[in-house]
């Protein structure tokens, strides 16, 4: 079944139209996303799940697809964004901008998460975590030092941070967010701060070698107004007093 200009590999759900989609009013507008509809497939990912909960806090209208039902969906649901679970992908609904999570790239047509990030970095004072490793749990780090000095940060973060209650916020302050090299689109990305936590060659079926996967860091960095590198931090004596069960038997 196809409708409003498909492509026939995704549906609209039965009965459904924009009306369906309204909920409740946004927490905060940010000039660039006020006003606009945005369907997001794949809205259940530990990605673009954040994704939603920060367009619609900003004042966009949003509505998403899935598979399954997802841990992730809660905090969506939370947020007032109707979620529809189908087998089968469903349309955005007419008239709706459609971004589409790199599972279901090339079957749903619309716009990539590496797209609307680069967006939403432009929109807002940026830190970009970028590198092989450690990125979600450096983002994580900032995101909530940031909190605990009362900046009221935004985040996107590809998983759960505890403390912070969840993988998105839309705040007022600095948004921090993973870059990533593996598809090269963080090229796209312009923020403010970058930090770069290792460069290694991590995705063999992208780059040739290591020395190209440097290449694109310094090319991506040279846009970049101030960088922190991990190799040129200093190392700091402290105290470690952190009260976790493994820190207490260790």
């Amino acid at each position: 079944m196809t409708s409003g200009g498909s492509t026939g590999h995704f549906r609209r759900s039965p009965g459904q139209s924009p009306g369906d989609l309204k909920a409740a009013p946004p927490s905060r507008r940010l000039a660039g996303l006020e006003g606009r509809r945005i369907w997001f497939v794949g809205i259940g990912g530990a990605g673009l799940s954040g994704y939603a909960v920060v367009a619609r806090a900003w004042g966009a209208e949003v509505g998403g697809w899935d598979r399954v039902d997802t841990p992730y969906l809660e905090h969506v649901r939370a947020a007032g964004i109707p979620v529809t679970i189908e087998p089968e992908p469903v349309a955005a609904p007419e008239g709706w901008e459609c971004v589409v999570s790199t599972a279901f790239a090339g079957r749903v047509p619309g716009r990539s998460r590496a797209e609307l990030l680069a967006e939403l970095v432009s929109l807002q004072d940026a830190i970009v975590v970028a590198g092989a490793h450690g990125k979600t749990t450096t983002a994580g780090m900032i995101a909530f030092a940031l909190d605990m000095l009362g900046q009221d940060p935004s985040f996107l973060i590809g998983g759960e941070i505890l403390q912070l209650g969840g993988n998105a916020r839309a705040g007022s302050g600095w948004l921090v967010v993973e870059g990533d090299e593996s598809d090269r689109t963080i090229e796209q990305l312009r923020p403010k701060i970058a930090v770069v936590t290792n460069v290694e060659l991590d995705h063999h079926s992208e780059f040739a070698s290591a020395a190209e996967v440097e290449e694109l860091f310094e090319r991506w960095l040279a846009e970049v107004p101030e960088v922190v590198r991990a190799e040129e931090l200093q190392p700091v004596e402290f105290e470690l007093a952190v009260a976790g069960e493994h820190n207490r038997r260790n």
